[in-house]
């Protein structure tokens, strides 16, 4: 536990609630006491191969592969650690009412494993909501999932990932847990196990009876 405020970026890979969608869905966040240690290996990526950028931001999904096995080895030497919940959606019986409290959870629950050891925190989530309402929603589900953690300074932030490069190294590193789920290749994650402080796996049947 630190007394002094850490940094947290926020990413998901997979889809929630769309027909033919993926297995899984995975929330991943990168965590460092100075943003610098996730934003200079997206910086170096950007030196080398920015002219390939069809978006003006890298996109793990759409990037040459290579690169961002380089982006994660450069992650990997940085003082920083990662946070993931992967759901697995192929046992899901029962869906919740509203898809998204999938992705909701999954959220709060790579959070709450993050403040329990950094209790001063600034996150930053790459912003999925265009609607003011589902960004409040969300930012509510998080808070209700860490009350019960004492002593916290937690700030949270929704930014478009085009602003924060960091949000971008994020990408990469769900990206990479997702490969491993997904399809079954482990080559990206195991670049970055040695930074991982959590990895969740949530097998949730009936999702009616969660609390809200």
């Amino acid at each position: 536990m630190t007394d002094f405020m850490h940094y947290a970026f926020i990413d998901e890979s997979g889809t929630v609630g769309v027909p033919g969608g993926t297995h899984f869905l995975v929330v991943a966040l990168i965590n460092a006491d100075n943003p610098r240690e996730i934003e200079m290996p997206v910086r170096r990526a950007y030196k080398k191969y920015g002219r390939s950028l069809k978006h003006g931001e890298i996109k793990a999904s759409e990037f040459e592969q290579k690169a961002i096995f380089r982006l994660l080895e450069e992650i990997s030497k940085q003082n920083v650690s990662i946070f993931s919940t992967i759901v697995n959606q192929q046992v899901i019986v029962k869906p919740p009412n509203k898809m998204e409290d999938i992705y909701r959870k999954a959220v709060s629950n790579t959070i709450y494993h993050l403040v329990e050891r950094f209790p001063r925190i600034n996150i930053f989530l790459d912003q999925r909501y265009t609607n003011k309402h589902h960004r409040f929603e969300l930012e509510t589900t998080i808070r209700e999932a860490i009350q019960d953690l004492p002593q916290k300074i937690v700030l949270i932030q929704q930014e478009d990932s085009l602003k924060r490069k960091e949000l971008q190294a994020a990408d990469a590193v769900a990206w990479a847990f997702f490969q491993k789920y997904e399809h079954n290749n482990a080559d990206f994650y195991n670049l970055i196990t040695s930074k991982i402080k959590s990895e969740e796996i949530l097998i949730i049947k009936d999702w009616t009876k969660l609390k809200k």
